[in-house]
């Protein structure tokens, strides 16, 4: 995450300017009335006041990538899990669980 604020804040200059014109281009290029294109303005004028606060950039850029690792993380916690195995049912041939420590 820490990447990212480095790349954005130090690499990509113009980024939330660049991005909000892009926004009322593509409002423009839709045939929007211009109550909608006002409306996408404003709107692109938020995103760019968020996204140059650093605190809310933080909170923006960790709310994107949490769930896909919190999804991952709980997959592979299962799939990979020891599975507990029942003594009354035994499915390994061995008679004892330490058959390397074999007293």
């Amino acid at each position: 995450m820490e990447t990212w604020e480095i790349v954005y804040y130090k690499l990509m200059l113009g980024f939330t300017e660049k991005y909000a014109a892009r926004m009322v281009e593509r409002a423009k290029a839709s045939g929007a009335s211009q109550q909608k294109i006002d409306a996408t303005e404003r709107q692109a004028k938020q995103f760019k006041q968020m996204y140059d606060n650093p605190a809310i950039n933080v909170a923006l850029t960790f709310t994107e990538v949490f769930p896909i690792g919190l999804v991952v993380t709980l997959l592979s916690a299962g799939i990979l899990q020891k599975r507990v195995r029942d003594p009354e049912n035994r499915t390994s041939n061995h008679t004892n669980d330490n058959f390397w420590f074999d007293p």
